[in-house]
């Protein structure tokens, strides 16, 4: 019985002791970005100037790397014209998969968007706050937030990089992601060096005295 006693006590207690921590902390436990933003890119619609790259498994010959032509097409080798504005690289690999089993036993196709030309300003990645160089940079797929802050130079003397943040838009609304800078700049760890999408807005607010 006392045993029993004794674990519960312990329970409870430790439990006081989290939800302390958690108030303490005044930002709440740090929660990443839906899994699903991850594939922004996947879902986005080429464009006319995108940049693709098409690759085909065990035959590089027939990988391309071009702009989509003013007509929304690009030229796929053996293949010929290939339908790419208004679709997703998803959609337009299926096709040239399907294509390409004419000449080419159980191909396998990526096409991966290199360069977001299209959507220029919808596409970029912006850093503001305590960095070097506030800027407005193009999204690269694989792109993260310590890539982003790099890019702008680093943070200055009068950051707070532990109570930086990552906004994101998300239909009509715009969400916030805690972002510790601090632990990725400092100590390497990346728990919080989030995968960064089309549009997303970084900020490094400045220390108060």
């Amino acid at each position: 019985m006392r045993t029993f006693r004794f674990t519960a006590v312990a329970a409870v207690f430790g439990a006081m002791l989290f939800l302390s921590a958690c108030a303490s902390s005044g930002r709440g436990a740090i929660a990443p970005p839906p899994a699903e933003s991850e594939n922004l890119v996947d879902a986005y619609q080429i464009g006319i100037d995108d940049i693709v790259q098409v690759s085909v498994w065990r035959n590089p010959e027939l990988g391309i790397t071009v702009p989509v032509r003013p007509d929304g097409k690009i030229s796929v080798p053996l293949v010929g014209d290939v339908s790419a504005g208004g679709r997703t690289p998803n959609e337009v690999a299926k096709e040239i998969q399907q294509r390409l089993g004419a000449f080419v036993r159980d191909p396998q196709v990526a096409v991966i968007l290199t360069d977001l030309r299209s959507h220029e300003y919808l596409s970029r990645v912006r850093v503001t706050g305590a960095v070097r160089q506030p800027i407005s940079i193009p999204f690269r797929q694989g792109m993260t937030v310590l890539d982003a802050v790099l890019a702008a130079g680093g943070v200055t003397e009068f950051a707070a990089p532990a109570k930086s943040d990552l906004y994101r838009k998300s239909g009509d609304s715009t969400r916030s992601y805690a972002v510790r800078l601090d632990h990725i700049l400092e100590d390497g760890d990346l728990t919080t060096n989030f995968k960064v999408a089309p549009g997303d807005v970084i900020t490094v607010p400045e220390r108060t005295l």
